[in-house]
Order: C-alpha cells, then sequence, then structure tokens
C-alpha cells in the first residue's frame, strides 16, 4: 500500500529530494535554482535602479532644454522687435537724408564748391550720428554702385535680424536637444518595466512545485533580463555625463 502511494505520488511529478531525478544526477537541483535566482533578483535589481536614476537625468535635462529654449524664443523676439525698431530708424533717417543727396546734385550741377563740401558734412554726420551701421553700409555701397536708394542693397533687410535669427535658431537646437532627452527618458522607463518584470517572473519561481515549470518561468526572467540590458546598453548616456565618476554629472 506504502508502495503504491509512493510511486503514484512520483508518477504525478512530484520533486525528487535534492537532485535525485529517476536515479540520474542533474545539475539544476532545487537549491541550485534558487541559488541563480537570488543572484538574478540581485542583478536585476541594480539594473533597474541604474536605469531609473539615468531615466531621471535624462528628465531632469529635458526639463532644461525646455527651459532654456523658451527663455531663448523669448529673447529671439525681443531681438525681432529692435531689429525692426533699427530698419524702421533707418528708414525714417533715410527719408530725411534724401534732401541731402538732393542738394548735393544741385550744387553739382551749379558748380558750386564751398556749398557741395557743406553738404557733403552733412551727409558725413548723418551717416556717423542718425543712421545705424547697418545703414551706413548700405549708403556706401550706393555711393560705389551708382544706387540711388541704399535699400536696394542686396540682403540689406535681413542684416537687421540676423542676431534675432541666431538665437530662434539656438532655441530650436535646444528644443530638439529636450526632445531627445525625452524620448531617451521614456526608453529608459521602458527597460525599467522590463526589469521589474524580470523580477516578477523571478519571484514567482518559487512558487512552482514542479522542475521543468521553474526552470521555464526562470528561462522567460532571464531572457527578458538580457533584452532589456542590451537594449539599455543602445541608449546613449545624458549629455555631460561621465562615467568613470558618477558624482562629476551634478557638479
Amino acid at each position: 500500500m506504502f508502495e503504491k502511494t509512493t510511486k503514484g505520488n512520483a508518477s504525478r511529478g512530484e520533486l525528487p529530494p535534492d537532485n535525485a531525478i529517476e536515479g540520474k544526477t542533474t545539475f539544476l537541483t532545487a537549491k541550485r535554482v534558487e541559488t541563480i535566482v537570488a543572484v538574478l533578483l540581485g542583478i536585476t535589481t541594480l539594473l533597474s535602479a541604474w536605469a531609473s536614476w539615468i531615466g531621471h537625468l535624462h528628465g531632469g535635462l529635458q526639463s532644461i532644454h525646455f527651459t532654456e529654449s523658451n527663455n531663448t524664443a523669448s529673447q529671439g523676439t525681443a531681438e525681432y522687435n529692435f531689429g525692426m525698431q533699427m530698419y524702421l530708424a533707418d528708414y525714417m533717417a533715410w527719408n530725411a537724408a534724401k534732401d541731402y543727396y538732393y542738394e548735393l546734385e544741385l550744387a553739382k550741377t551749379d558748380g558750386n564748391q564751398e556749398k557741395i563740401d557743406l553738404i557733403n558734412e552733412k551727409i558725413e554726420k548723418f551717416k556717423t550720428q542718425t543712421g545705424s551701421e547697418i545703414l551706413i553700409e548700405a549708403v556706401k555701397w550706393m555711393e560705389e554702385n551708382n544706387e540711388d536708394n541704399p535699400f536696394n542693397m542686396p540682403g540689406m533687410a535681413e542684416k537687421y535680424f540676423e542676431a534675432a535669427q541666431g538665437t530662434v535658431d539656438q532655441s530650436q537646437k535646444l528644443l530638439e536637444e529636450g526632445k531627445r532627452d525625452n524620448t531617451k527618458g521614456d526608453s529608459y522607463m521602458l527597460v525599467t518595466v522590463i526589469y521589474s518584470l524580470t523580477l516578477f517572473l523571478l519571484g514567482i519561481v518559487g512558487t512552482f512545485k514542479n522542475m521543468p515549470n521553474r526552470i521555464a518561468v526562470m528561462s522567460i526572467a532571464v531572457f527578458c533580463l538580457i533584452f532589456a540590458f542590451v537594449y539599455m546598453c543602445t541608449i546613449p548616456l545624458p549629455t555631460g555625463f561621465a562615467q568613470m565618476n558618477f558624482f562629476e554629472f551634478n557638479k
């Protein structure tokens, strides 16, 4: 009767003591599986903590870049308004200076050198005291090319907004960096989720009484661990992060 019961339990897949399975030895005994699971739990916990930290750093950089981008964009708007004001001021100054050039042509026609010198003096004062450097450059171009309007100089209008455009470009660059940090942070969050799944699978290994089931669940956990680790290695670290000194990033 007793022998029959023992045989019945063995036929239902009950784990034999230690590593004796049908009279043969096996590498993955119950004790060794527990040891492997404990080691994997420790490794996964450390990697999960690392991924969480790096993801947090990416999130911090994202906030910094977005804030700097917003501030830089505001500065670009102010520079654009300043450029527009300068453009209008130069245009009004040129409208007032056109009379000097008209009088200069009349003086040249009359051959009145004294009047010519006087008008030229007025024009020089206009260049140095009234117009901006952009307008002075344009007037010089006008005189050298026998033009009648300095605003015909190629690319003159863009010169008023070069600083603003450079600032706006910098703002856009910071915005793109913030977007990249956001994507990297989300990727590290996904890695953390996979590590959490690995921890869950390793945690339930001991609930299975049948050794093949334990090995199957542990194998899935190992696969998730390897996949998460390889994927994490493909994600760039935060900008300025020093791998040899973990605390240098915050200095």
